[in-house]
């Protein structure tokens, strides 16, 4: 099983720190430089694709590798949208990680599978069509998050509502690694303890939010960081231990997510999750355009 390093950004998920992630509307230091100063933990950047949301156009590795060398110089977690029918070389997957990304994006049904055998951890998209094999591919990655971007095209920007929070709990408890919720919706400082407690691990912040200025990114972003912290370490829906899990099937139908001194169970009869504490180590166990995500 392919074993990805513990990085800043995942031992704040680990820890429940539920860290504010930025998305840049473009590829300028300026607005990375603001959003880093309003709170944002780490930031997302684009490659080989046309985003819609903005009508950016980013462009392949080499056009955008002078750019993210001087990202990389901020020091802090980053994340980068691979692309859709053009994705970075195995080869360009690895340069990225030794600048310093902690992690790649890109929809499940975009993957290829050269991406997967890269040093960046994976965070596959769901997508508003996204079927259910394509759930259980993200689910058969190990070492995966998840970014739900499931919202339609023509609810962009609207108020985050009963329906999407809803979404999201029936995600993250089906899922039972961390999901990432992108403001496809027009999240606002008082969504953040809601999309906490439906199991959020993390808010990712686009253009709907951050608009396209470093002065609307930064008042953008203060409060919803702000808080974002004050959520931090409140009870999710979903306890999240492991990254790096062992998923499996007992006898009885349990799947079960973990490995070590945890692990989570999901009986699928009665759709619950439960936490259960292993005593000892030797148990047994049974083995296009981006559509806007912020």
């Amino acid at each position: 099983m392919h074993v990805y390093p513990e990085t800043k950004l995942t031992k704040a998920l680990r820890n429940d720190d539920f860290p504010v992630i930025t998305s840049l509307a473009r590829h300028d230091l300026d607005l990375a430089r603001a959003a880093l100063r309003a709170g944002a933990f780490a930031l997302k950047v684009h490659l080989n694709a046309y985003h819609r949301a903005t009508g950016t156009t980013f462009g392949s590795f080499v056009q955008e590798r002078p750019f993210f060398e001087k990202l990389a110089a901020l020091g802090v977690p980053l994340l980068v949208m691979a692309g859709q029918t053009t994705v970075p070389s195995a080869q360009e997957m690895n340069a990225l990680a030794d600048l310093g990304f902690e992690g790649f994006n890109i929809y499940i049904s975009d993957m290829q599978p050269h991406l997967l055998q890269s040093k960046l951890r994976p965070m596959p998209a769901l997508g508003e069509k996204s079927t259910e094999e394509e759930f259980r591919k993200i689910l058969a990655i190990p070492g995966a998050m998840m970014e739900a971007s499931v919202a339609a095209f023509a609810d962009y920007g609207k108020p985050l509502d009963e329906t999407d929070l809803a979404r999201y709990r029936e995600i993250t408890i089906k899922a039972g690694i961390p999901v990432i919720a992108p403001s496809q919706k027009s999240f606002a400082a008082e969504d953040m303890p809601k999309l906490k407690a439906a199991g959020i691990a993390a808010a990712l912040l686009g253009v709907i939010v951050t608009g396209t200025t470093p002065e609307s990114m930064e008042a953008a972003v203060r409060p919803i960081a702000e808080s974002a912290r004050g959520s931090a370490g409140r009870k999710r829906s979903f306890i999240h231990r492991k990254f790096d899990v062992h998923r499996s099937f007992a006898p009885d139908g349990t799947r079960v997510f973990g490995s070590g001194s945890f692990a989570l169970e999901e009986r699928p009869a009665v759709c619950q999750v439960a936490l259960r504490a292993r005593l000892s180590s030797g148990g047994s166990s049974h083995k296009g355009a981006i559509r806007q995500s912020g």
